[in-house]
């Protein structure tokens, strides 16, 4: 197939994860009639306005960026009429409603994060690894009215080793999920390509949004399952717990950590300094904290932190 039987695209998407895909369409050849984003918004401790990651690669490449604060507006609906392409491209973006994704003639295409119709949702990659699995992969599908429920086109899959963490496994799944979706765009429209309607097994798991509740640290996890709660939310946001040290109760995030399964006479959820290691105790064992931020400070080693920080004999896990 050569570049003047390419599909043309509008393109959807937001993070980084959707900015590498529309590089790869772009060089790709794919004629990308204009791109939809997020609307800019303020952060960082200046509160300045920040444009999304798929902006910022899109007006590189000196393309056109619609930002619509409703999709039901009608005078973007308008805009997407009239630029008349051929298939719109969706990647890590809010939800569309019906009148946006019946407008192309080959369809809205989605690219998700995960095997569907398994971890359907909005933190698919997170919740692989929090949940311990020991596969995934990428799925493109056409959008319909409910969330990650439409017809499958494409997947690939692969393994995740036990070293992976979110940005690892993040970076792994862009460059899988990239090409499959030049795949999946040229099948469509060679006519190639049959879409299959989702078959729930029922035992399918779910992945919904990070919040500060499922951020923090469960303990009454296995040591194992607080591991992979902590690399499925390393480097961000980053899981949480309370020490309470010295009377006072500090949030702290812990960004990596290993199990020791050892027996020990500690109270479960105590602070334990041996040999320059901060260890929490667990039934099975100790939790090797390697990597910890104490509130306002930065991400740090558990050694150079012990080098200027003092626990106290009693200071514990609270929750």
């Amino acid at each position: 197939m050569n570049n003047k039987t390419l599909p043309s695209l509008i393109f959807f998407g937001t993070p980084k994860f959707a900015s590498y895909c529309l590089d790869y369409l772009i060089d790709s050849g794919f004629p990308i009639k204009a791109v939809v984003t997020a609307p800019d918004r303020k952060a960082g401790r200046g509160k300045k306005l920040r444009a999304s990651e798929v902006k910022l690669a899109a007006l590189a490449k000196g393309l056109t960026v619609l930002q619509p604060d409703k999709l039901k507006a009608l005078d973007f609906i308008s805009d997407l009429e009239a630029l008349q392409a051929d298939a719109f491209v969706v990647v890590a973006f809010r939800m569309l409603p019906r009148m946006v994704w019946q407008l192309p003639k080959l369809g809205t295409l989605n690219l998700h994060a995960s095997l569907l119709p398994n971890y359907r949702g909005a933190a698919p990659i997170n919740w692989v690894l929090i949940n311990g699995e020991k596969q995934t992969g990428v799925t493109t599908f056409l959008i319909n009215e409910d969330i990650d429920t439409g017809a499958i086109l494409m997947s690939k899959s692969l393994t995740i080793d036990p070293t992976d963490d979110i940005g690892t496994l993040h970076d792994k799944l862009l460059h899988l999920g990239a090409p499959l979706l030049k795949e999946t765009l040229m099948g469509i429209e060679e006519g190639s390509i049959e879409p299959q309607r989702q078959v729930l097994a029922g035992n399918e798991q779910t992945a919904p949004k990070l919040t500060n509740e499922n951020t923090q640290i469960n303990w009454s996890y296995t040591l194992e399952g607080v591991c992979n709660q902590i690399r499925g939310l390393s480097p961000h946001p980053g899981a949480w717990t309370i020490i309470q040290n010295n009377g006072i109760e500090l949030r702290v995030k812990i960004f990596k950590a290993a199990p020791i399964l050892i027996k020990h006479n500690h109270p479960p959820k105590r602070i334990v300094i041996e040999e320059k290691k901060l260890l929490i105790s667990t039934l099975e064992g100790y939790l090797n904290c390697m990597e910890i931020q104490l509130p306002n400070k930065k991400r740090m080693p558990a050694e150079a932190l012990l080098n200027g920080f003092i626990f106290d004999v009693e200071a514990t896990v609270l929750g």
